[in-house]
């Protein structure tokens, strides 16, 4: 915000001082030029910091999942939010798109795994989760179970689970 006012003041100043320069004051070109080549850095600073921001809520998708928690939602705007959304959108549809039927989750495995099985412990009531052969668990605070790891992957991202290393 404070580049954006600096980058405002500096306009309207140079904006100015083009007017008496068109009337023959020539001694003020060299601060029109040294005004806007400031303009130029600020506006190369504004963007290069807006797209590290892209990147971290980019990568923020990838961590957390399609739901971010509250936490991190309350410091972004709501451009931000709204990208997340479209990126969010976006990835979804991809997924959907490769992998036959049902589609690939990318976001599933961040590192490859060591097992197919992990043992995790529940940290908080969750209630009754399907695994993919129809078997129900009940993830009750405290509970541990040997389940897939692709199903556990994004309960342990949301802090629903925790695994258990031997």
């Amino acid at each position: 915000r404070q580049a954006l006012e600096e980058m405002r003041t500096l306009y309207e100043r140079n904006q100015a001082d083009v007017s008496e320069a068109k009337s023959g004051r020539t001694d003020l070109i060299f601060l029109i030029r040294f005004r806007h080549c400031c303009l130029l850095r600020n506006q190369r600073c504004i963007l290069a910091y807006l797209y590290d921001r892209l990147l971290r809520i980019r990568a923020l998708r990838w961590e957390y999942g399609s739901v971010l928690p509250n936490t991190i939602q309350f410091h972004m705007s709501a451009e931000e939010v709204e990208w997340f959304s479209g990126y969010k959108k976006s990835l979804a549809t991809y997924m959907r798109s490769v992998g036959g039927e049902e589609g690939l989750d990318l976001t599933q495995d961040i590192k490859p795994p060591k097992s197919l099985y992990i043992e995790v412990r529940c940290l908080r009531d969750y209630g009754e989760f399907e695994i993919d052969d129809g078997t129900t668990v009940l993830l009750k605070k405290n509970s541990q179970h040997f389940l897939p790891r692709w199903k556990c992957e994004q309960l342990i991202r949301q802090g629903v689970l925790e695994h258990i290393l031997s």
